[in-house]
This record gives C-alpha cells, sequence and structure tokens, in this order.
C-alpha cells in the first residue's frame, strides 16, 4: 500500500494558514520526509459560497500549488485529485497538467473527473450536463497530444488548424492517468484510458451530492474491483498493472483502538483490490499537521 498526503488546506475546518508558502513548505518536506508517496489538492476554481457553508474547503489552483511543492520537494509524487477535465480544453489541460510534469521531473499523476457542482459549471461557461460527454472527448484528447504533440487534434468545440510545437511530458508515452467516479461509465474510462481507478466508498446520500454511484461498503468496492479487472482483461489489458485508491479511515494517534481499526480497514480493502490510500491528517493547525504526517509515517508507513 501506498499513501498519498491531501494536503490540509483541503480539511473544511481548516485556517487559511496552510495557504501560506512556509507552511506548504514544511508541511510536504515533512511528508516526504515520512514516507509518503504522493501530495494531493483537487480542484476547485469557482465553487459557490453555498458549497463552502456546507461542508467545502478552501482551494488552490492545483497546477501552480503542486509546481511550488514540486520545487521544495526530491521524490514525492503530485497528485490531481481530482483535475475537471471539461472545465477547460483538452489543450489547456495538456498544457498544464504536462508543464507540472516537466516541472517536477516527471512526478505527476494526472488524476482526472468529471466535476459535479452545476453552479461551479456555471461560473466557469461550461455546461453542466455535457460533463461526461466533454470527459470521455478531453480523455482521448489529452492523450493523443501528449503522446504525439505536432500532430493536430480536433473535438467538437475546438480543433487545432494545422502541425503544432509543444513540449512533451516528461513520463512517455505520458503520464499516468488516474479516473475519478464510482460507476460502470468510470469503470469504462479507466479500461479505456486510465492507469488507475479513484473511488469514493460512500453512502446514496453523499454519492448522489457527488453525482455519481454509490458504493456503500467494502464488500461493494470488491464488487467494483472486480468488475473492472474483468473489463480490463476482456480489453487485453494487465488487471494488476492498474492502480486503485481508496481513502484511509480516520485516525487518532492517542488512541491503539482508532489506529488498529483505520489499519484494519485498510489492510480488508488492499486485499480485495486498492493500492493506494489518501490520508486525512489533523487540520487544527500547521503544528499538529506535521506532528500527525510524522507520527503516520512511523506509526503506519514504517511498519505496514
Amino acid at each position: 500500500m501506498k499513501y498519498v498526503l491531501e494536503y490540509p488546506s483541503e480539511l473544511p475546518a481548516a485556517s487559511e494558514e496552510f495557504l501560506r508558502p512556509a507552511v506548504i513548505r514544511d508541511i510536504v518536506a515533512q511528508a516526504e520526509e515520512s514516507g509518503f508517496s504522493a501530495v494531493a489538492l483537487s480542484e476547485h476554481p469557482a465553487p459557490s459560497l453555498k458549497w463552502r457553508r456546507n461542508g467545502g474547503h478552501n482551494t488552490l489552483d492545483p497546477i501552480a500549488a503542486l509546481s511550488y511543492m514540486a520545487g521544495v520537494t526530491t521524490r514525492i509524487r503530485l497528485l490531481t485529485n481530482l483535475y475537471v477535465l471539461p472545465f477547460r480544453t483538452p489543450y489547456l489541460a495538456a498544457k498544464a497538467l504536462g508543464s507540472l510534469d516537466i516541472v517536477s521531473g516527471g512526478r505527476l499523476i494526472a488524476g482526472v473527473g468529471a466535476g459535479y457542482l452545476r453552479a461551479e459549471f456555471a461560473a466557469l461557461g461550461v455546461d453542466h450536463d455535457r460533463r461526461g460527454e466533454l470527459l470521455d472527448e478531453a480523455l482521448d484528447a489529452v492523450r493523443r497530444i501528449w503522446s504525439d504533440p505536432e500532430t493536430p487534434v480536433a473535438g467538437t468545440d475546438f480543433g487545432a488548424p494545422g502541425p503544432l510545437w509543444l513540449q512533451a511530458p516528461v513520463q512517455r508515452p505520458h503520464p499516468p492517468i488516474w479516473i475519478g467516479g464510482n460507476g460502470a461509465a468510470a469503470r469504462r474510462r479507466v479500461v479505456r484510458h486510465g492507469a488507475g481507478w479513484m473511488p469514493i466508498i460512500a453512502g446514496a446520500e453523499m454519492a448522489a451530492a457527488m453525482r455519481t454511484s454509490a458504493i456503500e461498503n467494502a464488500e461493494d468496492f470488491g464488487l467494483g474491483v472486480d468488475s473492472l479487472r474483468r473489463a480490463l482483461a476482456a480489453a487485453g489489458r494487465d488487471p494488476d498493472a492498474i492502480d486503485i485508491q481508496i481513502v484511509c479511515p480516520h485516525l487518532d494517534f492517542g488512541d491503539r483502538d482508532s489506529v488498529r481499526a483505520a489499519v484494519t480497514t485498510v489492510d480488508d480493502l488492499a486485499k480485495r483490490g486498492a493500492t493506494w490510500a489518501v490520508v486525512h491528517v489533523d487540520g487544527s493547525g500547521p503544528a499538529a499537521a506535521a506532528e500527525f504526517v510524522r507520527a503516520f509515517g512511523e506509526a503506519v508507513i514504517a511498519t505496514h
């Protein structure tokens, strides 16, 4: 199992201290030292105030913030969790993500998805009802742009008129693409385009809010993994080559039972196919977050 630090600014109650450059540097450096394999940021360029007041969180542009994190680290990977491809044309997405791969020396994991906040789509001038169509088009286009930058790519609302001069990403043929979503459409996209699947184990109410299918428990998760593996094999792809990310349960290092329960849950999900786990740390302040990261490294990563 590999572990991803969800940068603490993404916690609903996190203070704005987590947006300070020195704090970002210190926490990400601690994560790298503690054995985390990646650090992650989501994308919300224009979230509504209603969303923020109902469990949303502070946001940074993931390309800008992860590029800064790349500059103060040497090994830890940079994960977009998730980058919403329908928000922009494929050429803009390919340029931004590809640039992050270049400046990080090939450390990008491009976690992508369709997005779900209708008001955010409206603010950006994108048709929310087309998000699935736009995601499918972008996945195909971005892969082609990265793999063969000079050859023009065209879609419904964009098109290069001739050969282009674009820098290829460091990772060839392109950075790994992980795809978010719980349902059959997400798994279909993984089979066709992806190197990873990013489901969320959540009940019906939370899943509905995120406009995805419910995965209620570990058993449902295992069934989804089995379905994905069958589809990969049928398509001639190696099921064992696909990464699958889950969320590590909350744990309290002052409570041994809490730590034991979280590790047991992660072990169970690993047996069902999970290979990476996202960790939410103590967001009460920068010092507490850094200490949580250090403790997690010692208690879980180094021994598990």
